[in-house]
């Protein structure tokens, strides 16, 4: 990566941890306001989804784009498990219903804990996550687990 790809990802990103931006030609105001008059909307877009970033609501409760990538794999230590509103399970899914805005991040939580708590995949939503286990017999498990991850009585 050239000096000038890498000034523009270090602003990028910099710009995303704000947690301000809510829209693709924010952001490329925002760069060209840094000196990147090269930018568009369509370079933005790539670097978005380059960087797994995902719009969600900031503490104003705006709808922004930001990096999940940036905190590491999201931990339960952190306040994503107040964004859990619901857990519920039948005999095949569990289904979490969350925030508007906060599925993609609480998924991401899911997924990296993946088969290790039986977890086979995750499908998300805006407010609401799917959860494949990775077998129905102990779809039970799966659910209480997560229910104790996020703390959810």
């Amino acid at each position: 990566m050239s000096e000038k790809q890498d000034q523009l990802v270090k602003a990028f990103k910099g710009l995303l941890k704000e947690e301000h931006l809510g829209s693709q030609s924010e952001i490329v105001d925002a760069l060209k306001d840094q000196g990147f008059d090269s930018v568009n909307q369509s370079k933005v877009s790539r670097m978005l989804s380059k960087f797994g970033a995902v719009r969600t609501r900031n503490a104003k409760d705006e709808m922004v784009y930001c990096l999940p990538a940036e905190l590491g794999v999201p931990t339960i230590s952190s306040q994503l498990k107040s964004l859990v509103l619901d857990i519920s399970h039948n005999e095949c899914l569990i289904v979490i219903q969350t925030s508007p805005g906060s599925a993609q991040l609480i998924a991401r939580l899911l997924d990296s804990l993946g088969r290790t708590e039986g977890i086979l995949g995750t499908i998300a939503g805006d407010d609401t996550i799917f959860i494949t286990p990775t077998s129905t017999s102990i779809i039970a498990e799966v659910d209480s687990a997560v229910k104790e991850l996020f703390e959810y009585i």
